[in-house]
């Protein structure tokens, strides 16, 4: 099966990353980025809308059609937010795009990007868990052929990325070692695009992905190439 896509969130690192895998992956036919500015990527594969509200997508849901696989990498950092903010960020932002996608889109995959620890229980102390948590529960409700929750921890960028966060460049360089003895909190952002790109063609028996289904699915979707 060859992969239509939409990816959110492709001026963030995560979104750059797997905005880069997909266009490089021969089992991906296009690329569609929405988003509130250009993420300066030119390729035959990829077309760009750009788009402001990000609550509201009925000016441009004729373009929404048509394809297969949703890649959610939007996402912001709940330090400093309270819990109102933090949920209209993350919970009703996602949940806007993908209400709509489920209905143009019945056959698509959606692929969110959530973390490590969110808290499916939604009844945590840790209130960005809750908020992800509740997010991927209702994400799991939507009438999509399938639905999964990718939950990286430290994420080792690809090289030369051009929003990779400073901190990321740097313990980028101790990936190996990290790998090696935190392997269930750590992943590679070419795994993690890979793993996107595995689940849409072929499935995974698990919703939910830790670290360790991450590489475990991209491995497989390498093997494939």
């Amino acid at each position: 099966m060859k992969i239509k896509a939409i990816i959110f969130g492709a001026t963030g690192m995560v979104g750059e990353g797997v905005l880069d895998v997909a266009l490089r992956h021969p089992d991906v036919e296009s690329v569609l980025v929405i988003g509130r500015k250009r993420c300066d990527v030119k390729h035959e594969k990829l077309h760009e809308i750009l788009h402001k509200d990000f609550y509201d997508y009925t000016g441009i849901q004729e373009q929404l059609k048509g394809f297969n696989a949703c890649f959610f990498c939007l996402g912001v950092t709940s330090v400093g937010k309270k819990e109102d903010e933090y949920t209209r960020l993350t919970y009703d932002l996602t949940m806007s795009a993908a209400t709509i996608l489920a209905r143009l889109n019945p056959d698509m995959t959606f692929c969110y990007v959530s973390g490590t620890g969110t808290d499916s229980s939604e009844k945590g102390r840790v209130m960005w868990a809750r908020v992800k948590g509740k997010t991927e529960n209702h994400l799991m409700k939507l009438p999509f052929k399938a639905v999964y929750a990718f939950r990286p921890g430290f994420i080792k960028p690809i090289e030369g990325q051009k929003n990779a966060y400073g901190v990321s460049k740097v313990l980028g360089v101790a990936y190996p070692l990290l790998k090696a003895l935190l392997p269930k909190y750590v992943c590679a952002l070419e795994d993690l695009g890979l793993a996107m790109i595995g689940v849409s063609t072929v499935g995974y028996s698990r919703k939910v992905l830790e670290n360790p289904d991450i590489a475990g699915v991209a491995q497989l979707a390498r093997m494939s190439k």
